[in-house]
C-alpha cells in the first residue's frame, strides 16, 4: 500500500511543521528511537514528542546541510543520470499512523528514494567503501517502511570536496525490528511513560537543563537497587581501567626507547616526546589574584556524589 500524504509542507509554517512532527516518529527520529544517535537520546526524543521540551534550533552544520541539499541532489543526478524530484509532503505509513516521513527526493519513474547529506571532513572514514553510518542507514530503512519502496539512494558531500553516492536495498528484517522499536517507543509517548535513561551525553545534559538547581529537600527511596548496580559498575570500570593501564605498560616495556611500534607493516602505536605546558593555577591565584579573578569562569553546577559505602552488600 502506498504512503498517505498528511500535509503539503509548502503550505505550512515551521511551527506548524514542528507540530506535525510531534504527532509521529519521523525518519530523522529513527536512530534516536533505537539508541543509535550520537546527538539525541531516546529520553530527549520522548521529551520532545510529549511536548515537555522544544526541539533544538538548527545549528550551523544543520543550516548548511539544508542549504546544500539541492546542490547534492543536482550532483547526484549529474553523476547517475537519474532524475530526482522533491516530495513536498509529510508522508504516513498506511498501517502505522505514528510512522511518518518527510523525504528529500524520489527518483522519477521508480519506487526509489534519495537522501541528501553533508558532513565534515573529520567523518570521512564513516563513508569509505560501502559504509553508511548507522543513523543514516536506519533513516533510509524507515523511509522505505513508510513508502513501501525497495531501494533508497544516499548521496553525501564530505568536507565540501568529496562526493559519495550509494544504494541501500530494503532490509525487511531490519524494517520489522525498527517498527517494533518505534511502536514500543510511541506507546511510551502516548502513555506518558518515561523511557529508561541511558548514559549518553544527551541525557546528562538534559537532566542538567531540567533540574539545574537543588531546593534543599530530600527524597526517601523505596530501595537501593540502582545504587547497587552503580557500585558494581564502578568496580567493573576500575578493574577494566587497571587492566587497560597494565596492557599499556606491557607494550611500553617492549618499545623501550623506540617511538613507533609496527606489526605486519602496520603502525600499532607511537610513544613520542611532547611538551606539556600547563598554567600553575595555584601560583597564579596566590601571586596575581586580580588576573586569576578576571579570567575565572564561575557558574553554579549540581555535583552528584553517590555514597556507595552505605549500600548493603
Amino acid at each position: 500500500m502506498p504512503a498517505l500524504k498528511l500535509v503539503n509542507i509548502n503550505d505550512i509554517s515551521r511551527e506548524e511543521w514542528l507540530q506535525w512532527r510531534r504527532k509521529g516518529i519521523g525518519s530523522s527520529d529513527a536512530a534516536a528511537c533505537a539508541g543509535e544517535s550520537k546527538w539525541k537520546s531516546p529520553y530527549a526524543l520522548w521529551l520532545e514528542k510529549t511536548g515537555q521540551m522544544e526541539p533544538d534550533e538548527p545549528g550551523e552544520s544543520a543550516y548548511w546541510g539544508i542549504t546544500l541539499e539541492e546542490v547534492v541532489a543536482q550532483e547526484f543526478m549529474k553523476r547517475t543520470g537519474l532524475k530526482a524530484q522533491r516530495v513536498n509532503s509529510i508522508l504516513q505509513h498506511p498501517e502505522y499512523p505514528w510512522m511518518i516521513a518527510n523525504i528529500d527526493r524520489r527518483i522519477v519513474g521508480q519506487k526509489v528514494g534519495l537522501e541528501c547529506k553533508t558532513t565534515s571532513e573529520y567523518l570521512k572514514d564513516e563513508w569509505t567503501d560501502d559504509k553508511v553510518p548507522t543513523p543514516y542507514l536506519l533513516q533510509c530503512q524507515h523511509c522505505m517502511a513508510v513508502t513501501g519502496y525497495k531501494e533508497w539512494w544516499i548521496a553525501v558531500l564530505v568536507g565540501g570536496n568529496k562526493f559519495y553516492y550509494k544504494s541501500i536495498p530494503r532490509d525487511e528484517d531490519l524494517i520489522q525490528a525498527l517498527i517494533k522499536i518505534e511502536a514500543d517507543f510511541w506507546n511510551l509517548v502516548e502513555t506518558k511513560t518515561q523511557p529508561p535513561l541511558d548514559g549518553s551525553e544527551s541525557s546528562t545534559e538534559i537532566l542538567g537543563m531540567l533540574y539545574p538547581e537543588g531546593d534543599g529537600s530530600r527524597i526517601d527511596l523505596y530501595d537501593d537497587s540502582l545504587f547497587k548496580q552503580l557500585r558494581d559498575a564502578q568496580a567493573a570500570k576500575k578493574a577494566a581501567e587497571a587492566n587497560e593501564e597494565a596492557l599499556r605498560n606491557q607494550i611500553k616495556a617492549l618499545m623501550t626507547t623506540c617511538e613507533a611500534a609496527f606489526y605486519d607493516g602496520r603502525l600499532m602505536a607511537t610513544w613520542k616526546n611532547q611538551q606539556d605546558n600547563r598554567i600553575d593555577t595555584g601560583r597564579l591565584k596566590t601571586e596575581r589574584p586580580d588576573i586569576y579573578k578576571a579570567y575565572l569562569n564561575s557558574k553554579t553546577i549540581r555535583k552528584f556524589l553517590p555514597k556507595l559505602k552505605e549500600v548493603a552488600l
